[in-house]
């Protein structure tokens, strides 16, 4: 009976690709996640992850959810330690000045992934039920250190780690 159920349900309320989407992407996300915890950062890469601050399973300091009530963006380059990745979300301890912080961000609270080495990024529009399908792919934006041509230049004399990054949302915008 209960296979009958979903059936009739998926039949009257149609197929949620906006949900399917999200799942996926999430699922990439925490695949990507998992590499980096077991073998680290390769090359270049880097990230740029935006979340929900105010998702109520996000757990950061007082002082961050203070100072960043709707959303925050992290980098993920030089300086994080501690990775862990859970079915539902991830943890990292991040530098803010000198101060490391522990951070847990569920792949729910997830507004915007971005690797930039690759002009990579992913945005979810919408993480209320999870109803539309609007999510997107977004151009990632241009590194300090990459030309305007395109071609990488070599980060020269820079060695040893840098502390955490917040950046503005309005660099992923189009």
């Amino acid at each position: 009976m209960l296979e009958v159920t979903r059936e009739m349900t998926a039949m009257t309320t149609g197929i949620n690709y906006g949900s399917l989407m999200h799942q996926a992407m999430r699922g990439l996300i925490r695949t990507v996640l998992q590499d980096v915890q077991r073998d680290g950062l390769p090359g270049e890469h880097h990230f740029f992850i935006t979340f929900d601050t105010g998702h109520p399973d996000v757990e950061i300091a007082d002082w961050l959810s203070d100072r960043y009530p709707g959303e925050m963006t992290v980098v993920m380059q030089h300086w994080f330690d501690n990775l862990e990745v859970a079915e539902d979300g991830f943890a990292v301890t991040l530098n803010f000045g000198d101060a490391p912080e522990r951070l847990y961000i569920p792949f729910d609270a997830l507004l915007t992934f971005v690797d930039p080495s690759v002009e990579f990024g992913l945005r979810f529009e919408s993480t209320e039920g999870e109803a539309s399908d609007d999510s997107a792919l977004v151009r990632a934006p241009r590194t300090a250190k990459e030309p305007k041509d395109g071609s990488k230049a070599k980060d020269k004399g820079k060695t040893g780690r840098k502390d955490a990054e917040v950046v503005s949302l309005d660099t992923f915008r189009k």
